[in-house]
């Protein structure tokens, strides 16, 4: 079981990071939500947490509680701009479907 991040979130997590002047990574996780049933949190962490699975990517660790590894096996974050838009984008091969307005998905 794996999760990656892209060199450009990587570089884009670090410079946050030490702009906010503490935190040692990323927390990744799921919750239950929306119409297709499950949304991402995303959360800088400043601590590991007990039981948290740990996963290192161009230099950024990313923590992942044990429930929410099995939605998020395999995938990659990437930091995409998209016009005007800038933000986080998860390549999850789990998911087997999304919401119209793409804030929750279903595996």
């Amino acid at each position: 079981m794996s999760i990656t991040i892209t060199e450009r979130a990587a570089q884009h997590v670090s410079n946050f990071i030490a702009k906010r002047g503490k935190g040692i990574g990323l927390r990744l996780g799921v919750r239950t939500t929306g119409c297709s049933g499950m949304a991402y949190k995303l959360e800088f962490a400043d601590a590991e947490q007990a039981g948290d699975l740990s996963f290192e990517s161009h230099g950024v660790r990313v923590f992942v509680d044990p429930k929410s590894l099995p939605y998020l096996d395999g995938t990659e974050l990437d930091f995409v701009r998209e016009g005007l838009n800038e933000g986080f984008k998860f390549n999850n091969p789990n998911v087997k479907n999304t919401c119209g307005c793409g804030e929750s998905f279903g595996v």
